[in-house]
């Protein structure tokens, strides 16, 4: 899987699992384009991701906004001339039961999650058709798959985010552009590490494999998909779940 000067825009790069996509391209010689809501973070995993030797860029970026996203690639264009990959991880989550769910939380999350995948893939597809290259990775989750009480909201999102990359994939196939999703169980995060140790036990009974997927196992699977090697793999959808769906 060798991405050596391959331009890569991952969104929500800042941290998590958007950061191990990022570090993972670096290793292969890729240049990073980091955006984040958080222009300083951005900019901090930028310079520390460029210790690896490669050129990073850090945007500041609100993909639900679609000057916002626009101004991103014009950016990125300026200071790269070619986008090879794009990899829409940004996401966020408003849990709540359904019967409480506000919504404006609704809003929130599937304007984010959803709608902000739409304005990059769309922003990325006319600079892709132009290069007859490309390759879109889009993080769904098995919670698109499964359904999750108090989150009526994420599900959605993600559920959305396979049909959008299906269609895409079908539409700019012809064109050498490649639309695929990789779809997370449960990741070990802070967060997860912070669950109390019966809830955890609860959620490792589910997951045949026994442990929690980390983010590398995430960053890998990513990293397949957007690799000049795999132009014949389009539409699908990677489950990275230590078997908990099937």
């Amino acid at each position: 899987m060798d991405l050596k000067d391959q331009v890569v825009l991952v969104t929500g790069g800042a941290r998590g699992i958007g950061r191990a996509i990022a570090e993972n391209f670096a290793k292969r010689g890729a240049h990073l384009v980091i955006a984040d809501i958080s222009l300083s973070s951005a900019e901090e995993t930028a310079r520390e991701i460029s210790a690896a030797g490669v050129r990073t860029l850090a945007v500041g970026l609100d993909v639900s906004k679609s000057n916002d996203v626009a101004a991103a690639f014009e950016k990125i264009m300026k200071d790269f001339g070619r986008i090879d990959v794009v990899i829409n991880n940004a996401g966020i989550t408003k849990d709540g039961l359904i019967l409480r769910m506000k919504e404006e939380d609704w809003d929130a999350v599937i304007s984010i999650n959803l709608k902000g995948v739409f304005l990059c893939s769309k922003e990325a597809v006319k600079l892709m058709v132009k290069q007859r290259y490309g390759r879109i990775v889009n993080i769904a989750s098995v919670v698109a798959f499964m359904g999750n009480p108090g989150q009526a909201n994420y599900s959605a999102s993600k559920a959305g985010i396979v049909g959008l990359t299906k269609t895409i994939a079908k539409e700019y196939a012809s064109r050498g552009v490649t639309v695929n999703a990789v779809a997370p169980g449960f990741i070990a995060t802070a967060m997860t590490d912070a669950l109390p140790d019966n809830i955890r036990q609860e959620m490792l009974k589910s997951i045949p494999v026994g442990t929690f997927g980390t983010v590398d196992d995430v960053a890998n699977a990513v990293a397949f998909l957007a690799s000049p090697d795999n132009g014949y793999i389009t539409g699908q959808v990677i489950h990275v779940n230590g078997g908990m769906y099937m």
